[in-house]
């Protein structure tokens, strides 16, 4: 039981800060866009629009849901999920340091190539 939380905990150590700093490079990449237009870009929530991602997350979280009559509802929604797993599912094998890794395989550029490929379905399922 001990080793299954241990396992959890790590894996969330690993996540989390990767979904962070997808977040973060967002908001960076939105205030990069907006000087050159010459515009402020997200400010207004924190410390210099520090915590927009946040905003951003909650403003999606309760948005009110809005399908189209004549798609299918299984794929409309089923698209977005495949293409988040089988992004974070990339993380499996990137070692993050010395001995620090979630899954140890030995042909993990191929499982990456793999894995990358195949969420381009869900991005297809979506559309």
């Amino acid at each position: 039981m001990l080793n299954y939380l241990i396992s959890i905990i790590e894996g969330l150590l690993v996540i989390v800060p990767a979904l962070l700093s997808v977040a973060f490079v967002t908001i960076s990449e939105r205030k990069t866009m907006a000087s050159m237009q010459r515009r402020l870009g997200p400010n207004a929530v924190g410390y210099l629009g520090l915590l927009q991602a946040f905003a951003d997350a909650l403003k999606l979280l309760l948005k009110e849901y809005v399908a189209p009559t004549q798609a299918n509802i299984i794929l409309f929604f089923l698209g977005p999920v495949l293409t988040l797993i089988f992004s974070l599912l990339g993380y499996l094998v990137i070692p993050f340091g010395s001995g620090i890794f979630i899954s140890d395989y030995s042909l993990g550029l191929l499982y990456m190539l793999a894995v990358g490929s195949i969420s381009g379905y869900g991005i297809l399922l979506a559309g």
